[in-house]
């Protein structure tokens, strides 16, 4: 029987509606298995790492693991410096917030550049500025020589130096989750409290912290995250102390030799992994008891005026930038010229040979080339996978889309150190009997670096989205511009600012990664972090002090180039 007209135009329609969801299919099927091969089988590899002998299944390691003394030094160690430099940054993030949202200090926005300076400076740099400028052959104590005085004797190769310098570190995270939280609480609650006669302090421990509660928390628990993740601070601070915490312990088992190595960095690593979700269990429980904003209003007007206070507070707030930012770093800068480390400051030892060194050395120069490959390869997947899944999760949210958002944010959310030897165990041999010659390349350090920095583009690229109006594609697709011209003509140009944030992020955070690199580098994938830690590590402290001035630099510098390329991009859009 021949079909009529009508059943053939349904029949071809079909097959046209047909092939796109059959595309989509594929696509989502092929990318679902790119997120289980790269995200999921390394943690689950490295679990069963921590339960697999030579004879098959068994706890051993974890018997031998915790019938050792040093373990429990190691736990505890790592319990204080974690603890402490968390509470230190939910008090300097929580104080500066609370001064840059309710309060008329003036300078704001400069003052807040200087809140931000300890997270884009890489934390072993940070450690190195203050060591230059506090330790004991430092520029504080040579200045006090000079003057006459008694010499600092606080020893940052200890615990307190160890808690106070993350802490230090860290607070820019709890200050970024807080200050907008602040803003959004309605100042008539605050001034219903105070009318009815409680205090400043009062009003705030019963109205504005409790409703804060959602975003102090949420800072407060990746400044927790952030401490069992930092490698760079221990290893600076800690390791010449003997003060091993977990990621620097697993380091050390890692580099160390012995049959059984890999399965003790196992264990300590499924150890350390599970002190992150029991932080993030108690978050939940405080986050559970917290009342939540209904307003999403930003009032950006002060609401404490300091009258002839104000001076005073000002002045503390640029007084404890000078000390714990701006001195140290130029006490590492200017240690960089010194002909020998320990002299004194004068015309006779001050020299470039370092900086010459650094510029001419292959080594730098090889891992200068290496940091700047893996970064830009980094930031260009990032771009290009990350805004793709922020557009879909943004604007065609399902549960699939969900899945593969939450499952790309476990590796950042792990300690780098887990996330490396989780590499190490998957792709050292993908299939039991085969090794592709992964493991000891560069090319496992790119699937590292994209499988731990791919989330910050995502996170990016999803504030991008949100802010962009659904009504602008509408009436794209109804004038008749779809698919790439839309892209090209409406999109890219307005989400560009937002990307290029996140883009930059990436990669300057994998320009001077080192938890990660610290495990996976070999003598020909050296990056500049490692670098650092070589020469610290093997008494050039000039030659490091040189080359971190030299990296602070280009951070700074970047960043400065960001704000001029978005304050364009954002005039161009405007008109």
């Amino acid at each position: 029987m021949e079909l009529t007209q009508n059943e053939q135009n349904g029949q071809g329609r079909g097959n046209e509606s047909a092939a796109p969801s059959l595309i989509r299919n594929i696509v989502r099927t092929t990318a679902i298995l790119l997120i289980i091969i790269f995200f999921v089988v390394p943690i689950i590899r490295l679990v069963l790492m921590s339960f697999i002998g030579d004879d098959g299944f068994t706890s051993e390691f974890y018997r031998e693991m915790f019938s050792q003394d040093r373990t429990y030094e190691v736990l505890k160690n790592t319990l204080i410096v974690v603890v402490g430099s968390t509470v230190i940054a939910a008090f300097l993030g929580v104080l500066f917030a609370w001064l840059l949202a309710y309060t008329d200090v003036r300078f704001k926005n400069t003052i807040q550049l200087f809140v931000f300076l300890p997270f884009i400076i890489p934390s072993y740099i940070t450690s190195l500025a203050w060591v230059e400028f506090f330790g004991p052959s430092g520029t504080l104590n040579s200045f006090m020589s000079m003057l006459g005085l008694e010499q600092v004797a606080w020893d940052l190769y200890s615990m307190s130096g160890l808690v106070f310098v993350m802490g230090i570190s860290h607070f820019p995270l709890v200050y970024l989750f807080t200050v907008n939280v602040f803003r959004r609480i309605p100042r008539e609650m605050e001034l219903a409290g105070r009318s009815s006669g409680a205090g400043t302090l009062t009003a705030f421990r019963k109205i504005v912290l409790p409703m804060a509660l959602p975003g102090i928390v949420g800072g407060a628990f990746i400044a927790f995250l952030g401490g069992l993740d930092n490698f760079g601070i221990p290893a600076f601070l800690g390791t010449p102390a003997d003060i091993p915490v977990l990621s620097t312990y697993i380091y050390q088992q890692i580099i160390g030799f012995g049959t059984s190595t890999f399965n003790t960095a196992a264990v300590m690593s499924v150890v350390l992994g599970i002190i992150a979700l029991a932080g993030m269990g108690i978050q939940w429980l405080f986050l559970r008891r917290s009342k939540r904003l209904e307003t999403t209003t930003m009032d950006y007007t002060p609401r404490h005026h300091l009258g002839k206070k104000r001076l005073m507070v000002e002045s503390v707030i640029w007084l404890f930038f000078i000390v714990t930012g701006i001195f140290p770093l130029l006490s590492m800068a200017s240690t960089s010229f010194l002909s020998a480390y320990g002299l004194d400051y004068s015309l006779e030892t001050l020299t470039f040979k370092n900086y010459s060194y650094i510029f001419t050395s292959s080594s730098t120069v090889e891992s200068l080339t290496n940091s700047v490959k893996l970064a830009s390869v980094t930031t260009i997947i990032g771009i290009l996978i990350g805004t793709m899944i922020a557009y879909y999760r943004v604007r065609k949210a399902d549960t699939t889309i969900k899945l593969i958002e939450g499952t790309i944010t476990v590796p950042y959310a792990l300690p780098g150190t887990v996330l490396a030897l989780a590499m190490i165990f998957t792709w050292m041999e993908p299939i039991p009997g085969w090794n592709p010659g992964i493991y000891g390349s560069a090319l496992i350090m790119y699937i590292a670096y994209i499988t731990r920095f791919l989330v910050l583009q995502v996170r990016s690229a999803i504030t991008a989205f949100q802010q962009l109006d659904t009504n602008i594609e509408e009436a794209s697709r109804i004038s008749g511009t779809n698919g790439w011209p839309k892209w090209r003509k409406i999109m890219v140009p307005l989400i560009t600012p937002g990307v290029l944030s996140g883009a930059l992020l990436v990669f300057l955070s994998a320009l001077t990664e080192l938890t990660v690199s610290a495990l996976l580098y070999s003598s020909t994938t050296k990056t500049i972090g490692v670098t650092i830690l070589s020469f610290q590590q093997s008494g050039y402290t000039l030659y490091a002090t040189a080359f971190s001035s030299m990296i602070v630099l280009l951070i700074v510098a970047a960043y400065c180039l960001l704000f001029i390329v978005q304050a364009i991009l954002n005039r161009k859009v405007n008109h």
